[in-house]
Order: C-alpha cells, then sequence, then structure tokens
C-alpha cells in the first residue's frame, strides 16, 4: 500500500512462508538481481548444468547472505523441503541446491535474503492498512512477469491500482 514507505516494500509482493506467534518470515517475488544464479553457485563450489541464464533474486532486507529456495512439483523429493501450497514447495538447504544443479527443474527460483517481521509486527502493519493480502498461487511464483507481478496481483483483487491511497487502516 502506498503508506508502506520502507522503500525495501515499494509494490513489493512477498510470499509469506512461516507465520506463528515467534514472528514472520517471506520471500520477495518480484525483484530480480543481475547475479545468475550459475555464478553464485560456483561461488559455493556447486557446478550449475543449466546455462539457461537464470538471475538469482531479491527475497528482502534480512539475511541478505543467507539463499532461500522455492521449487515446483517437478523438483525433486528432498527430506528437507516443505510444502508451501500446491504446487509450491520451500527449502533452506544448500544439499536441495547441489542436487536441483544437477538437473535444474523448470520451476525453480533461487533468493538471496528474506523478508521477516518480530511477534504481532506484520499483524500490526496490515491493522494500520500498510498490506494488501492476496491468495498466493504457483503462477505467481513462477510463470508471472516480475516487472508487472505487483500490478497483476492487485488487478486480481479487482482494485484498480491508480485508485490505491494511504488509509489509516482499521482501528
Amino acid at each position: 500500500m502506498p503508506q508502506l514507505l520502507d522503500p525495501n516494500f515499494a509494490r513489493a509482493v512477498v510470499l509469506l512462508i512461516e507465520h506463528d506467534d515467534g514472528g514472520t518470515f517471506g520471500l520477495v517475488l518480484n525483484r530480480p538481481t543481475d547475479l545468475p544464479v550459475a555464478q553464485l553457485c560456483a561461488s559455493l563450489g556447486i557446478d550449475w548444468d543449466a546455462g539457461d541464464g537464470r538471475a538469482v533474486s531479491w527475497g528482502g532486507p534480512v539475511q541478505p547472505e543467507h539463499g532461500w529456495l522455492l521449487l515446483g512439483d517437478g523438483a525433486p523429493a528432498h527430506l528437507e523441503v516443505m510444502d508451501i501450497m500446491r504446487g509450491v514447495r520451500f527449502s533452506r538447504s544448500p544439499d536441495v541446491l547441489r542436487e536441483c544443479a544437477d538437473a535444474p527443474p523448470e520451476q525453480f527460483r533461487v533468493f538471496l535474503g528474506c523478508a521477516g517481521w518480530g511477534p504481532g509486527q506484520l499483524r500490526e502493519e496490515l491493522i494500520q492498512g500498510a498490506w494488501l493480502v492476496a491468495p498466493a498461487s504457483p503462477e505467481f511464483v513462477f510463470d508471472a512477469p516480475r516487472e508487472t507481478l505487483w500490478e497483476r496481483v492487485v488487478r486480481d483483487l479487482g482494485i484498480d491500482p491508480v485508485t490505491l491511497v494511504p488509509t489509516q487502516g482499521i482501528n
């Protein structure tokens, strides 16, 4: 929403991965970087065989030195992978990255950094009207163009993005 002044989250689409009493963890879906996945893998001593030019995505401002993976249904089964929703799985395991580097699945994304909120912080931001909440879909995670994802998600909610104005939220 316009009143969220943090430039890290301007027009950000965040997939929430974990949410509990300890806080919330997610990945920004629409912030590409110029860093090729092959280069990141090489820095970790992993051979990336795809040669497809995939780029690492910026997952958020928290823990930028940590990597995270989103995988579709075609990814190898692994104990260190958890289901987020139908068609989207998550891992933070370098072993999963190594397995995927051998035969990269079509639906596969690598992120550096994440979005994180302390206990109750996201709830307060929602009450203040700082975020819109939309249903997640594998299409948004893997297929939708990053540069138009925010507008697409907002329009799918039945909202014209130009009509969004700062508000106080709910009291």
